[in-house]
């Protein structure tokens, strides 16, 4: 069964038709599924200008409303995520008795979305919201418009933009023209370097653009500016995750827009990205699955920092969700020799037993509407965070699960001590009937763990909350829940169902304790295009 479409203006064909150029085993005639190494080399590249020099609008998003990458979950005939076996859920945890251990910080204030200023409007669905933080700036990239923000102060700073402004003037002309969102926003904290994606997908070829700052300077800083060709597999749902030898991408693959090819293992030639080299070329494995998270490095380096970079050759990590169980690859990639990239697994790590949240599909209830939410409960959310604590290495992950009749997230750490990784803990958080779900986690540097994710019930409109645990808690446990405090809130009443996509919980890499979150909500009750979008950022006590 096809993948939903997407509903958009559809603009003018793209003049440039380059062949993909696969390497090893894989062959021209079917270079996604053939089981070998796709290279990519960059379509086009070149050096764009800061963001600074270009230009700026209050209300940047397009004015027709459309409905952003409909991605159907594996119930409504999308190959996903497993789902699990039983009714009862095998680690569940009903109460928090323990008082929160986090301290509010300096931000709380509305990104992207209705709020951010008197004149924007949201043309579009679900958000996808995500944000990054540098060393005095944080940008949210909400769907197909990005803004930057005062790390100290919160102020806006620029925009918001739509997000293909940064390929504007771009030989590409898809990557300039075609805003079409799915974007990722990351800082490399040990390069000082930012790097913004998104697919260009209302023409074909498909492309995925990509722009590496020379910089830490977000607004001042210029790009180094990449087109990968895609061809006719439409790269889905890309997720991105900063490495030491690679930045690490992976995409769920639709042949024309319609038929499921598998997921893409991806690793882009970060180094020579960084450098603007026109052959900073992307290597892809296809891995037979749907859904991947790329480990994202979390955590300072150098002689006083308490996390360290991964052991010298690690490989890049890549997780999926599977029947009570989570699956882990690794991508040994060789920039040199694209022979000796390699993608194994996956090894399957066995769960506590678990089903997915309304069946991964769509069943979240609201306060005053019959309209329910979507849960994409059939994948992990974004992020797979990584750190290693110089004695173990560490995988943070979650997943929204059935709990205890409702929606709970169910988050997941795992430990390498040397042996491999095992899972060291996990609970689905339920402590009362409300639905909790859309999560992201993520540990700071001293392994107090940290979840953000939306709660709503019959009752109550969609809030805003975050959970916590020091890492001297018991395993398994999460303290009891702090809600952000939105000033107002609203229920989604449709016509569509969609709710997130995905939130963002990362880390301030100046002190490696500040977590900052985003992800939707409303500010009154409303149809599908009136969202609003929160930043938050905290700290658990102690941490310096």
């Amino acid at each position: 069964m096809p993948i939903r479409g997407r509903i958009l203006s559809i603009g003018a064909a793209l003049s440039l038709s380059i062949a993909l150029l696969p390497v090893g085993s894989a062959t021209a005639a079917a270079p996604w599924n053939s089981g070998g190494v796709t290279v990519l080399e960059p379509v086009a590249s070149d050096v764009g200008p800061s963001l600074s020099r270009s230009p700026r609008t209050g209300a940047a998003q397009d004015a027709a409303e459309r409905v952003m990458e409909l991605k159907s979950n594996s119930g409504h005939g999308k190959p996903g995520g497993g789902g699990g076996g039983g009714s009862t859920d095998g680690a569940l945890q009903t109460s928090a008795t323990l008082a929160p251990a986090t301290v509010a910080g300096n931000i709380n204030r509305d990104g992207v979305g209705v709020g951010i200023n008197g004149t924007y409007k949201d043309c579009c669905t679900p958000p996808d919201t995500n944000l990054a933080v540098g060393t005095t700036q944080v940008v949210q990239w909400v769907n197909v418009d990005f803004a930057v923000f005062d790390k100290t102060t919160g102020a806006l700073l620029s925009g918001p933009q739509k997000g293909n402004t940064i390929w504007s003037g771009f030989q590409v002309s898809a990557c300039a023209t075609n805003n079409d969102g799915d974007p990722i926003v990351k800082f490399d904290a040990q390069n000082q370097r930012w790097l913004m994606t998104q697919f260009s997908v209302s023409t074909q070829p498909y492309l995925q653009c990509v722009a590496i700052s020379s910089s830490a300077d977000f607004l001042n800083s210029s790009w180094y500016r990449y087109a990968y060709n895609f061809g006719t597999e439409f790269p889905d749902y890309p997720k991105v995750g900063i490495w030491p030898d690679a930045y690490y991408f992976s995409m769920n693959l639709f042949h024309n827009g319609a038929t499921f090819s598998g997921a893409d293992a991806c690793a882009l030639d970060s180094a020579s990205a960084r450098a603007g080299l026109p052959n900073a070329s992307m290597q892809c494995i296809n891995s037979g699955s749907a859904s991947l998270l790329p480990a994202d490095l979390d955590g300072a380096t150098g002689a006083t920092a308490t996390t360290q970079l991964p052991p010298a050759g690690a490989a890049g990590y890549f997780m999926s969700l599977g029947s009570n169980a989570l699956n882990l690859w690794r991508m040994h990639v060789n920039f040199a020799d694209s022979t000796q990239t390699t993608l194994t697994g996956p090894t399957s790590f066995a769960t506590a037993a678990f089903s997915q949240a309304c069946g991964g599909g769509t069943c979240v209830p609201q306060a005053g509407t019959s309209q329910t939410l979507d849960t994409l409960a059939d994948r992990l959310m974004y992020r797979l965070s990584y750190r290693n604590f110089g004695g173990y290495e560490s995988l943070v992950v979650n997943h929204s699960a059935k709990g205890s009749g409702t929606s709970a997230p169910r988050w997941y750490e795992l430990r390498n001590t040397g042996a491999g990784y095992a899972i060291a803990q996990q609970s689905s958080y339920a402590p009362d009937t409300t639905y909790r779900w859309m999560g992201s986690a993520a540990q700071d540097k001293q392994g107090n763990l940290a979840i953000g994710y939306s709660a709503s019930s019959g009752t109550i409109s969609p809030d805003i909350r975050y959970a916590g645990r020091l890492a001297s808690d018991p395993a398994g446990q999460l303290r009891q829940e702090v809600a952000v405090g939105l000033p107002t809130r609203g229920s989604e009443t449709g016509p569509y169902s969609r709710w997130g996509d995905y939130s963002s919980m990362t880390l301030d890499p100046s002190d490696d304790c500040t977590f900052w979150y985003t992800t939707m909500y409303y500010k009154a009750t409303g149809g599908s295009f009136t969202w609003s979008t929160r930043m938050v950022n905290f700290k658990f006590s102690g941490c310096s």
